[in-house]
């Protein structure tokens, strides 16, 4: 019998009881590089299997399904690594030219790498995910991070793939390098305005002024809620459903008021009411309060409270203090509420002023000739 090609023998790691099936399909190459594929693909299915049979134990007892999702893709990742080793072994014992078989294992290289580099970042974004629901430990991972840490990791794993691409070609990276930076001075001259909003997101992102579901006033006078906080923008709704999108550059600038922060959600409205002198004061305070307290979505703490003001020209002015559970309430609110006032203001006989003129007219006195005419 003659001897096997090198890459037709059988591999040392194979049991001496499949060596003789294997050296009976040798002789047929294509035959048995399809074995060992298929071989290698039934291997891909139990792996993957197992991963999910043993890991979905592991993870049955939490209650989000991060924990699942990432367990899908390290299964996933196991089956793909497993099949493409098999088409890499089932390509060398075909016993092609070197050259070919070369340029054959690093394109199948190549996409293992691509497919790796996509699962790693799912499973970045799915483990950030995990990290930020763990606020006793992780503190600094959480909803308005984790842009910020998702866009690092991506850029992590895209240079790492990139690296192992060039790698895998026997490219040499020290002229890519030497080229990426001058052509990255270039560009950053050339988009200095998207690189200030791009630094401008970092730091909206960290230092977070401002939150989604957010109601914010801008010192242009916009006001609107919190939608997006993105690493180039910010994007508003305002109560006229248009959306306004805001340059982080801008945002970082800008002096913003944000009606949703402090230490509660709550927003507190001040209604301004004038009524004639002569009034009760102490009565005016009461049915204020009373109305205040009445309405359905004003806050019963903290309790609604009315201050004077001062003597206007031709009012006493009050002041009705009171809370409204959200900031999107307030226009609504206000409106029912001065409603309400006026309404109760009317039973209760209290005047509710306005500015009034008095013209006197006096008569012009007579001249002399007209005094001698008469």
């Amino acid at each position: 019998m003659n001897e096997l090609p090198a890459h037709a023998q059988a591999p040392a790691w194979l049991p001496e009881a499949l060596t003789g099936a294997w050296n009976v399909l040798a002789t047929y190459p294509i035959v048995l590089a399809l074995v060992v594929f298929v071989v290698g693909l039934g291997l891909a299915v139990i792996g993957r299997s197992f991963v999910l049979h043993w890991g979905g134990k592991l993870t049955a007892r939490t209650r989000n399904g991060h924990d699942e999702k990432l367990l899908r893709i390290m299964a996933n990742l196991t089956a793909l690594i497993v099949g493409y080793v098999s088409l890499v072994a089932a390509v060398q014992v075909l016993g092609l030219n070197e050259r070919v078989e070369q340029i054959i294992i690093r394109v199948l290289m190549s996409i293992l790498i691509l497919r790796m580099m996509v699962s790693a970042m799912r499973a970045a974004h799915v483990g950030l995910a995990i990290l930020g629901q763990l606020r006793d430990r992780f503190r600094i991972v959480e909803e308005r991070t984790l842009p910020l840490f998702d866009l690092v990791a991506t850029i992590g794993i895209v240079g790492a793939a990139a690296y192992a691409l060039l790698m895998v070609w026997k490219i040499d990276p020290t002229a890519w390098l030497a080229s990426a930076g001058v052509v990255g001075i270039a560009v950053g001259f050339a988009a200095r305005d998207t690189l200030a909003n791009l630094f401008a997101g970092f730091f909206i992102i960290a230092d977070a002024p401002y939150k989604l579901g957010d109601y914010i006033v801008l010192d242009s006078g916009d006001r609107g809620e919190i939608t997006k906080v993105g690493i180039r923008s910010t994007r508003m709704l305002t109560r006229d459903d248009v959306e306004i999108t805001v340059p982080n550059s801008a945002m970082a600038n800008a002096k913003v008021y944000n009606e949703s922060g402090g230490k509660w959600v709550r927003f507190r409205i001040r209604l301004k009411v004038g009524v004639a002198y002569g009034s009760d004061v102490d009565e005016v305070v009461e049915l204020l309060e009373g109305v205040a307290r009445e309405h359905d979505n004003v806050c019963k703490d903290p309790d609604p409270r009315v201050r004077m003001r001062g003597f206007g020209d031709s009012s006493l002015d009050f002041e009705l203090l009171c809370w409204v559970n959200h900031p999107s309430e307030r226009g609504l609110v206000t409106h029912e509420l001065y409603m309400d006032i006026y309404k109760a203001l009317g039973r209760a006989g209290i005047e509710i002023p306005f500015p009034q003129r008095d013209v006197w007219m006096r008569e012009a006195p007579q001249s002399a000739s007209e005094r001698g005419a008469d």
